[in-house]
């Protein structure tokens, strides 16, 4: 029961990827750590290896200390979301909500963070409820929830 978690509880279970990627003026590593200001150097690469970021990374001159730039304009859109997403697996989330992650990024952009999504289940353990208009990406989906006007429309197991 949700009511019997603390915020506390709640937050550290459950992280959260959004269509609209904000990074900060700072460098990658900043920007994959801001949710674990304490994490060593080994869980941020694990977080961004599994967000599929490390290797960009490594080629910038200085790798994870890189300025990504106002609001990561030094990156390409997938490549911000990507480091989104190492931020969001920082602190090995139970859950990940992804908003509409797709919708400012290219289609092979696209496939490949729908690909990487879809492995934390299978890899990692770890649940990914993706938030979409976008019936390509719910069709890759283990189980579609359709909700109209507020109510469930389609409650559908994709596969098992």
């Amino acid at each position: 029961n949700i009511k019997e978690l603390t915020c506390d509880s709640l937050l550290s279970n459950i992280s959260m990827v959004f269509q609209n990627v904000y990074l900060f003026h700072d460098t990658i590593r900043a920007n994959i750590c801001f949710g674990k200001p304490d994490a060593t150097e080994a869980e941020m690469i694990e977080a961004a290896k599994k967000a599929c970021c490390h290797d960009f990374i490594m080629e910038f001159p200085e790798g994870y200390d890189t300025k990504v730039g106002e609001r990561g304009n030094n990156l390409s859109g997938g490549q911000q979301q990507r480091v989104s997403i190492g931020r969001a697996l920082i602190n090995n989330p139970a859950l990940m909500l992804a908003d509409e992650p797709t919708g400012n990024l290219d289609s092979e952009n696209t496939k490949e963070i729908i690909a990487l999504l879809r492995r934390f289940n299978r890899d990692f353990n770890q649940t990914v409820v993706i938030i979409t208009h976008d019936e390509n990406i719910a069709v890759s989906a283990d189980r579609v929830i359709q909700i109209e006007d507020g109510h469930i429309t389609r409650d559908e197991v994709m596969r098992q």
